[in-house]
């Protein structure tokens, strides 16, 4: 247990004698796999409800901006932490706590460039020819603000899998022997001074793997920025 880095062990082992290098690739697996599902959930809550709540008009924008205001309110950890105590930790439970308290991110996104698509004249085209107000915006505005949201998911993915590792660490997300990076970094932690690989390990592949994410997401909105685009030229 607790034993330094070796030939046998990459990475060394950790209190309870377990591989470190084997238990941060799968962790790797694990945090991935939730953070995306969560930023998934994000997307599809907050910028389709969005999309659609703006198109079925000012009533239904009205009650589904009101909802998005009251999560705004608060932290976004703050939700997630009241969210799975409140439905129990579990797997299911950590995706859709972060997929609702990033929500309202893939909202406002969706509304403004609803808007600015709104007064192009493709959507007056699809009116004259009888389309509805759904319709334009499923079938003509979402293909066209696609860029946008997709920008969005990629800087609110390491977000969310920072916010995993936050509620894995309380004890409040995954299953304790589930391997992911919060679950190794809480239970490294005490034995800090005996076994400072297992901590560092899970630390610096949370560090590399979200400020990468951020570095592609950050890239992603300059490409799909008109603004920046018109300066550049």
């Amino acid at each position: 247990m607790n034993s330094p880095p070796s030939k046998e062990h990459w990475l060394g082992t950790d209190d309870q004698g377990q591989d470190v290098y084997s238990r941060l690739l799968i962790g790797t697996r694990l945090s991935l796999f939730y953070g995306a599902s969560a930023a998934c959930v994000a997307l599809i809550t907050g910028g389709l409800a969005a999309l659609i709540a703006m198109a079925l008009g000012p009533v239904t924008e009205t009650v589904v901006f009101a909802v998005v205001d009251l999560i705004r309110a608060l932290p976004g950890i703050l939700f997630a932490l009241a969210f799975v105590v409140a439905f129990e930790p579990s797997e299911t439970s950590v995706v859709l706590a972060l997929g609702i308290s990033f929500a309202p991110n893939f909202a406002l996104i969706a509304r403004a460039t609803y808007l600015q698509q709104m007064a192009r004249p493709y959507t007056d085209a699809a009116k004259v020819l009888g389309a509805g107000r759904l319709r334009i915006a499923l079938v003509h505005v979402l293909p066209n603000i696609g860029g946008a949201l997709i920008t969005q998911f990629a800087i609110i993915l390491p977000r969310c899998i920072v916010s995993e590792s936050v509620l894995s660490f309380l004890g409040l997300g995954v299953s304790p022997e589930t391997p992911t990076w919060g679950r190794m970094i809480a239970s490294a932690a005490s034995f800090t001074e005996d076994a400072p690989h297992a901590v560092i390990a899970p630390i610096l592949a949370l560090s590399i793997v979200t400020f990468s994410l951020a570095l592609i997401g950050d890239a992603l909105r300059r490409r799909f920025d008109p603004a920046r685009r018109r300066i550049a030229q």
